[in-house]
């Protein structure tokens, strides 16, 4: 096993472009990580460089201790799964499984003795004697794994291997994913744009933007307590609302409402914010609450986003249970759940304290 420290890492193409900037970053023996952000922002280009597939402009890749930045690929111990799995079409399961190990000159039975024990775990018992396109996207998934396994390297890394599949088995993969990480004890790095899967997989997500890291943290910290408003916009299913607002006597006036400030914030009268609320965190109901006709209802099955036009032209986003679905222009007050408000400054960078629900 071994775990990944990156310093001050910067890698930068020909044509000027600075893919990764600068990064600092630590990731922990037996982690499974996530690199997390849009296309273009550098998280593959990482994963690649920590592989030695891209060679660094500045900067070092420590694994298990050991500085491997101008180290070859192949002796990094580090094992890749892409995100098209990269199968040889002419071989066999078997011989797919085993390659790693015909690379470095073991026998053809110690092949087929590995490639039988990495198998095993992975449902591909029965798959050993067909050929990649003989077989499912998902069995394909779990034969490059299976390669990957039996290459015995300290550090697995996932660039995408989840975003051929269609919805249904990329559910299934990613619960099958998450218990054989836990099995195996491996460093695991994970690069996805989807951020359903880094919340459900990782133990740590970093998200990324032009070749930095904008924040690091659990997925329940970057959930509830975004850095800024750009992990705010992007981490979730359902946007942030995220609404012009200005700071008056201890409140926040937006929308049309006044909002308690949140505690640990201290701003001028007239001071101009964000306002930050996640749908899930707001509930149709009375009391202190932001007021507007209901304009559209989206069913996502056992709730519902309705948006709201309020004062201003903002529109708000809020669930609600199936059970309580509002008509088209009817009023209603979405009310946030007590300390889920959140305050962005005019850099859009989050105000207060820093806590996290349990």
């Amino acid at each position: 096993m071994a775990g990944i420290d990156v310093r001050a890492l910067s890698t930068v193409y020909p044509n000027g472009v600075r893919a990764v900037d600068g990064l600092d970053l630590e990731i922990v023996d037996g982690e499974f990580f996530a690199l997390l952000g849009p296309s273009g922002c550098g998280k593959t280009t990482l994963l690649r460089t920590i592989a030695g597939l891209e060679q660094a402009s500045s900067g070092q890749v420590v694994i298990g201790g050991a500085d491997v930045t101008g180290v070859d690929p192949g002796k990094r111990k580090v094992a890749m799964v892409f995100q098209d799995y990269a199968l040889f079409p002419h071989m066999t399961v078997a011989e797919n499984i085993g390659y790693p190990l015909r690379v470095r000159g073991e026998s053809k039975a110690r092949q087929r003795e590995v490639a039988e024990e990495t198998s095993g775990g992975l449902s591909l018992a029965g798959l050993l004697d067909r050929r990649p396109g003989q077989l499912s996207g998902g069995q394909q998934q779990r034969v490059a794994l299976a390669r990957a396994i039996a290459m015995d390297a300290g550090v697995l890394l996932l660039d995408e291997p989840l975003s051929n599949l269609d919805a249904r088995l990329r559910l299934e993969a990613r619960t099958f994913l998450k218990r054989l990480q836990r099995e195996l004890g491996l460093t695991t790095v994970f690069v996805t744009h989807d951020q359903a899967e880094a919340l459900a997989l990782a133990d740590r997500i970093a998200v990324m933007e032009s070749g930095k890291i904008r924040q690091l943290g659990s997925p329940r910290e970057v959930f509830q307590r975004p850095a800024n408003t750009f992990v705010a916009n992007f981490i979730g299913s359902t946007p942030m609302n995220l609404l012009d607002a200005v700071v008056r006597g201890g409140f926040v006036e937006v929308a049309g409402a006044r909002l308690t400030l949140p505690p640990g914030i201290s701003l001028a009268d007239g001071t101009p914010v964000t306002a930050g609320i996640r749908p899930e965190y707001l509930t149709a109901g009375s009391g202190e609450g932001i007021t507007g006709v209901v304009s559209t209802v989206e069913n996502l099955g056992v709730s519902s986003l309705v948006t709201i036009e309020c004062p201003g032209d903002a529109l708000v986003g809020l669930t609600v249970p199936e059970q309580y679905e509002p008509e088209i222009g009817t009023t209603v007050t979405a009310a946030p759940e007590p300390g889920r408000l959140l305050v962005f400054d005019e850099a859009g960078l989050l105000l207060g304290e820093a806590k996290v629900a349990p």
